[in-house]
């Protein structure tokens, strides 16, 4: 393949092996996550783990699976199991792990039992950019998106939900006494009994059904937003920017510093106004501790920071 840049063949030997550091740029941004956990105190944050059981199998220091989720986090890979591959086969993660790989579910569980510490961990990273100058312009612009819950269109009941779902139940009774009158007016035989029996059944439902609604309806009523979800409790129907569409889940408020474009803070919200004012976002505390990063790394914060 002459005139072609040629690739190293795979199966040459070296003298020495290579350091898996100098695949690592001195700016990479993972350089910066590293010294940023080692730095934390994990303990005071509240993760669990830091201290090693007596007993069992040996753990991963919650600082590796913190690590390894900060990770994915500023490359878009959110997935349990795709942060496991690239434990194994990305550089960066491999250098910032020591060449652990965690499995799946261990990265799972560690994202399930210390949600409050991480929301920590993102407050004292805006505390860090704040100590370093990078959000000394007070101006910041707000926006927000819509995130669809689990929780379905149909288990979902507003004042007008409701109103649609009682006119249907009413037609459909109207629909079948009406098909009952006509059945009484007919000859006797077996498949008009089993007709008449089978509307019966029917009619029975749709009362269970009407009481049920009754029930939604009060509890509807008494809540505060007028709406209910069943499943997602939390999640309520918003409108969405096609027209006639709407989506049942949550409204996720960013703020960004207009110079650096660094988050100062989110908040998922379930307000369904698409831009809400910035009463509705946290006012985070001045800053408490006094974690520095060597100016070397400055550059990589910044360019960390960005991704978020």
């Amino acid at each position: 393949m002459k005139r072609f840049v040629e690739g190293v063949d795979r199966g040459q030997s070296t003298l020495l092996p290579e350091c898996l550091d100098d695949w690592i740029d001195e700016n990479n941004p993972v350089r910066v996550i590293d010294a940023f956990v080692e730095a934390l105190n994990l303990a005071e944050l509240g993760f669990g783990g830091v201290e090693p059981e007596a007993t069992g199998r040996p753990s991963y220091h919650p600082s590796v699976l913190l690590k390894l989720y900060i990770y994915g986090y500023l490359n878009r890979v959110q997935s349990s199991r795709r942060l496991e591959r690239e434990a194994g086969r990305n550089f960066e993660v491999m250098w910032l792990l020591g060449r652990l790989v965690p499995d799946h579910k261990t990265v799972a569980d560690f994202r399930k039992d210390n949600g409050a510490a991480i929301r920590k961990v993102c407050a004292r990273f805006v505390e860090l950019c704040r100590e370093m100058g990078l959000l000394a312009n007070a101006s910041v612009a707000i926006d927000g998106s819509k995130f669809k819950a689990v929780n379905n269109r149909d288990k979902n009941f507003t004042r007008a939900k409701v109103e649609r779902r009682r006119a249907q139940l009413e037609e459909s009774v109207a629909r079948y006494l009406s098909q009952l009158d006509t059945a009484d007016r007919q000859e006797p035989s077996e498949a008009l009994a089993a007709k008449t029996t089978h509307l019966k059944e029917k009619l029975a439902k749709l009362k269970e059904e009407m009481e049920r609604l009754k029930m939604l309806e009060a509890q509807m009523l008494a809540a505060p937003s007028q709406q209910i979800s069943l499943t997602d409790p939390d999640s309520r129907s918003m409108a969405t920017s096609g027209r006639g569409s709407g989506v049942v889940g949550y409204n996720v408020q960013v703020a960004v510093e207009t110079e650096h474009h660094l988050i100062v803070t989110h908040e998922v919200i379930t307000s369904v106004t698409i831009a809400p004012s910035s009463r509705a976002l946290p006012r985070r505390p001045k800053p408490r501790c006094k974690q520095r990063l060597w100016k070397p790394w400055q550059t990589a914060a910044t360019s960390m920071a960005r991704r978020f």
